[in-house]
Order: structure tokens, then C-alpha cells, then sequence
């Protein structure tokens, strides 16, 4: 027999006749919630996950709002699934990214938090298709559906990342882990490896409770208390570094008023009480210095004369032009003037360059008109020598893109550096949720990092994700901090190019197999006297 079902459920599961109960066979195969009830908790669950990232911190709420969003899901039609996951990512990005409107007021913030749920919602296309594939079949293959679940939103998280333009890897699941007891993972499977293994555990939960078996709880726990006894990846110490690292509060953000030379001023007048300490290196922040010093002689002179009063290089940055394009650069300056450079690799889409102007003009044509920079991307290696020691580098937006990492960890780097400008932020949790991040990339590379912003908050984070000093927003002040150096490549380091893709890659295909498998299956039972209920 048929029965009549909601369209936004998923098809009919096809079961055999058995002689005494012919229903027993289904007792515990999935039936999709209502979907009024799925659409209230999945909006439940999306403002939920926010609660998982700074500054709230409560990592929990990860595998909570992720247990409940994957439940929704479950035995549900294909545009069923889109719809309860737009409104999952929806009631997510947009309560998370909501000091984007700080730069450019609402519309950049409707604009991304709208497209990154579009994304969303697409990829909850494809769980849905997931647990179709592998639901209807006996409990050995439903045995897959965590790792297969899983594995799908980790393909999700890497072409959100990745695209459109350069993408927005900002708000993966692992990254929320970064002040968990989970965290030393990352050590090993790096941030990737932490957002499949957390919806693997809450995958497996829902399979627990729904199938009512014990064995797909067993497996989370088991995962679970794994990760928490992974100590630290090991790599070998390296010496020590001295780094004078200053935030000098300066008028950096877009918008602030001031006239040339402000943020360079309050700069050095933050800076001078080190001038006459021990150092091996001074680090500025993000846009520290507001003139081209490859340029222009009078700011390039003043440099001069930090390094000498210092009694070290600088690590500075500035906007500089060469040709045609212009970069938004990190200079190694010394008494011989600029040594070293590295460009930013990931300008930020409608913030430090417009992606396809003529068309955008074209819609908001005053909007568009307010961002003048036009950035164009770096190519150079994010590293840089000081003496004998290679330093890793992200300039802001960079720390969230996992190749630029790869590439300096790659490269030797023995400790990194993150310079950073927040002030078209202040007064939001955009900091803070970008100091998260940077506490991950010191934990999957097993390295100290400097994170120094323009208007704070700037830290000294430890290999172990652990600050070792720091400095409040809004605050003006200097510091210096004797860095672990270290030697030695992490699993995670190994693993960040491509275990991404690897795990998206075989999802897909596994997806298809298990597919046409069940379709021949289907087209079997039928032909074999099972009936649809």
C-alpha cells in the first residue's frame, strides 16, 4: 500500500511483506520530523551555533547546534532540506557576522550573511541526500551515515571557503574548538580535521537516538574522549626570540578622521618606550604606517630611525604601489631600509578591492563609490628571515585560508606573525572571533604567533593555544615578549593541503556508489514483491 506523504519529506522507503508483521521491518528506519517543527529548530539551532564562537566561547553549543540541525534533516525531500538549512544558516551568519555592517552599514551585511546561507542551505541539499542514500538500506550500511554525513559538510565548509571570488572560510565548525578540551587535536588533523570529526560525534548521536542502538553512541564517546587525550603534536624547541610588539590605538579605521601621518605618529609615540630595551624584532600592525615608504623619502627616513633607535628590524606595513597595482605590504625594515616583502594573498572582497565593479556599480553605484582601494593580490611567500630565523606570516584576512599557512609552515617558519587592523570594527566580537582563528593556526602548527592589531585586542598566543601575553582594545601600549622559536612539521601542517578536498572528493563518490547501489536495490525489492509504505 501507499501512503500519502508531506512533500517536503523524503520519498517512501520500501520495505518486504513478512508473514505476522509486515511493518516490523521498518520500526526503526527514520521519519522526518514535521516540517513546521524542523524549521523552528533549525532556526533554534543556527542561533544557537553563534553561542559557540567569541565572545560568548561556549564551545558546546557546537555539538548541540549541529546535533539538532542534522536531526532536521533527516528523512527530508531535497527542497525541504534546502529550505530548513537556509534558515539553519540564515539565523547563523546573520547574528554572527552582524559587525560587518560596521564598515558599510547593512547591505554588505545582508549581502554576505544572505549568500553565505544560500551556501548553506545548498549543502544541506546534499546531507539530506546523504542520509537518503544510506537510511534505507540494512544497519551495515546504515553504519556509514555519520562518516558519510560528514564528510559532506566538511565539502560544504571547503567551497564556501573557496568560493565565490576567494571565498569566506571564516565561521568553520572547528575553529569554535579553539579554548575547547578538543582543541590539541588540531595538532594533528588540523581545523578541517576538527569540523568532521565534530559532526561525525553529532551525526552519530542522532543515529543513537533515533535508531535507538547503542552503537552509534559508543562511537561518539569513544571519538570524543580520543581527542581529548591527543596531547600536542610534537616539535622540537628552537631558541628564543625577543619580539617588541605595539598597538598603537591609533585613527586606522576607513573612516576615522585624521590627516596623514596620524596612525604613523601615534605609532611611534606607542613605540618609544621600547627604544631603549633589548629586542631582536619589532612588530607593527596592519596598515600601521599611512604612506607609501617605498615612495615616499620623508616616512622612509623616519623608519630609518625607528630600527636605530629599536636596535632591530621592524615588521611594518603600508600600502605600497608598484606599477600599475597596488598591495597592502609587510616589510622587513632594517638600517639598509626594506629587506623583505610579502603582499597580502587574499585582499578582502568589497572592503580592500571590488570584485566585478562595473556590475556592482551598477546596483548601489554610491556604495561602491565609498570603497576606493583597489587591491590587488600578492604572490610572494609569507615568510620572512630575521638573522636565521624564518617567521610565518597573515596579513588579517589571510590567518582564515589555510594554504597561505601551509605556505609558511611549509616554508620552515619557526613562529608566526599576524598583523591585523580591527578598527573598522570596534565595538564588535570581529576581533575576537579573528583571535580564535589565530589561536587554531598556533595550535595546528605548533608555533607561538604574534597577533598585533591596530586598536587591539593584540596577544602573544603559545603553540598550546594558550596566551601568553596580551593587550585589551582600545588600548595603547607596547610590549616585549620572549617567543618560543621551534623546528618540526605537524600531522596537521602535512594533512592542511588536501584533506580538505580528499574528504569532499570521497564523499561525493562514496554518495554516488551507495546511490546507484540503492537504486538497483529499490528496483529489485520491487520487482520481488516489497510494497511502499
Amino acid at each position: 500500500m501507499t501512503v500519502t506523504a508531506d512533500p517536503l519529506v523524503g520519498p517512501p522507503i520500501f520495505v518486504r511483506s513478512r508473514r505476522g508483521n509486515p511493518r516490523e521491518h521498518n520500526a526503526r528506519l527514520p521519519v522526518a520530523v514535521p516540517f513546521s517543527v524542523a524549521i523552528i529548530a533549525a532556526a533554534v539551532a543556527g542561533g544557537i551555533l553563534d553561542f559557540a564562537y567569541p565572545a560568548y566561547g561556549w564551545w558546546p553549543a557546537a555539538f548541540v547546534s549541529v546535533t539538532i540541525g542534522l536531526w532536521t534533516l533527516r528523512g527530508r525531500s531535497l527542497p525541504g532540506a534546502f529550505l530548513i538549512s537556509l534558515v539553519y544558516g540564515a539565523a547563523f551568519y546573520f547574528t554572527h557576522l552582524a559587525w560587518v555592517s560596521r564598515f558599510l552599514g547593512p547591505i554588505p551585511w545582508v549581502a554576505l550573511a544572505g549568500l553565505e546561507a544560500l551556501l548553506f542551505g545548498a549543502g544541506g541539499v546534499l546531507i539530506a541526500l546523504a542520509y537518503r542514500a544510506t537510511t534505507r538500506t540494512g544497519y551495515g550500511y546504515r553504519a556509514i551515515t555519520p562518516l558519510l554525513v560528514a564528510g559532506v559538510w566538511v565539502l560544504r565548509e571547503t567551497l564556501m571557503g573557496s568560493t565565490p571570488y576567494t571565498g569566506f572560510p571564516w565561521a568553520r565548525v572547528g575553529f569554535s574548538l579553539a579554548e575547547s578540551p578538543l582543541a590539541e587535536a588540531a595538532s594533528w588533523v588540523g581545523t578541517t580535521g576538527l569540523s568532521f570529526l565534530t559532526v561525525l560525534v553529532c551525526a552519530s548521536v542522532v543515529e543513537a537516538l533515533i535508531l535507538r542502538r547503542w552503537e552509534p553512541g559508543a562511537a561518539a564517546a569513544v571519538i570524543v574522549v580520543a581527542a581529548m587525550a591527543v596531547p600536542l603534536f610534537p616539535t622540537e624547541q628552537a631558541g628564543m626570540l625577543r619580539v617588541g610588539w605595539v598597538q598603537g590605538n591609533g585613527p586606522s579605521g576607513y573612516f576615522d578622521t585624521r590627516t596623514t601621518g596620524d596612525i604613523l605618529r601615534a605609532q611611534e609615540e606607542a613605540t618609544a618606550p621600547l627604544l631603549d630595551r633589548e629586542m631582536d624584532l619589532l612588530v607593527w600592525p596592519e596598515g600601521a604606517v599611512d604612506a607609501d615608504p617605498l615612495r615616499d623619502v620623508a616616512v622612509a627616513g623616519r623608519l630609518d630611525r625607528l630600527v636605530q633607535g629599536a636596535g632591530a628590524p621592524a615588521l611594518v606595513n603600508a600600502a605600497t604601489t608598484r606599477g600599475a597595482d597596488t598591495f597592502n605590504t609587510s616589510m622587513l625594515w632594517t638600517s639598509a631600509g626594506p629587506q623583505q616583502l610579502h603582499d597580502k594573498a587574499n585582499p578582502v572582497p568589497f572592503g580592500e578591492y571590488v570584485p566585478d565593479r562595473w556590475f556592482y556599480e551598477a546596483i548601489a553605484p554610491d556604495l561602491i563609490g565609498l570603497i576606493q582601494r583597489e587591491y590587488t593580490p600578492g604572490s610572494n611567500t609569507p615568510l620572512m628571515n630575521v638573522g636565521d630565523v624564518p617567521i610565518g606570516l597573515a596579513i588579517c584576512f589571510d590567518v582564515i585560508y589555510d594554504d597561505v599557512i601551509h605556505q609558511s609552515a611549509a616554508s620552515g617558519a619557526q613562529m608566526f606573525v599576524f598583523q591585523t587592523n580591527n578598527a573598522d570594527f570596534r565595538g564588535t566580537d570581529e576581533n575576537l572571533q579573528q583571535l580564535a582563528i589565530a589561536r587554531m593556526r598556533a595550535l595546528e602548527t605548533g608555533r607561538t604567533a604574534v597577533n598585533v592589531s591596530t586598536t587591539g585586542t593584540s596577544q602573544v598566543i603559545g603553540r598550546d593555544g594558550k596566551v601568553l601575553a596580551q593587550v585589551a582594545v582600545d588600548t595603547t601600549a607596547a610590549k616585549i615578549t620572549e617567543v618560543p622559536l621551534r623546528t618540526g612539521t605537524t600531522l596537521a601542517v602535512v594533512l592542511m593541503p588536501w584533506l580538505g578536498w580528499t574528504l569532499s572528493i570521497g564523499s561525493v563518490l562514496a554518495l554516488l556508489v551507495v546511490s546507484i547501489r540503492q537504486r538497483r536495490s529499490d528496483a529489485h525489492s520491487q520487482e520481488d514483491g516489497w510494497m511502499t509504505l
